[in-house]
């Protein structure tokens, strides 16, 4: 109840013992809402890793193709200058 009472803002505040049951209920709760907060927060940096690697691998294909049109470029301007020297 203390943690609880932290929780939500109020500090020092004199907070009487839970019964066994209330305190079970009250633990039960926070360690859901816990496992709640975990799971999401996983699913949310998972999620950020598969957008870093879509976005990474998107960045190589783009390089691989600017690559490639550059050597066709290359390509060509010898193929032009061999045809200006016949």
């Amino acid at each position: 109840m203390r943690t609880k009472m932290r929780l939500l803002g109020f500090r020092g505040a004199a907070v009487k013992p839970l019964n066994e049951e209330a305190a079970a209920e009250l633990g039960a709760e926070l360690l859901g809402e816990a496992l709640v907060f975990g799971v999401g927060g996983l699913c949310l940096y998972l999620e950020y890793l598969r957008q870093a690697g879509q976005s990474r691998r998107r960045e190589e294909h783009l390089e691989q193709t600017l690559s490639d049109l550059r050597q066709g470029l290359e390509r060509l301007q010898r193929d032009l200058d061999e045809l200006r020297a016949q």
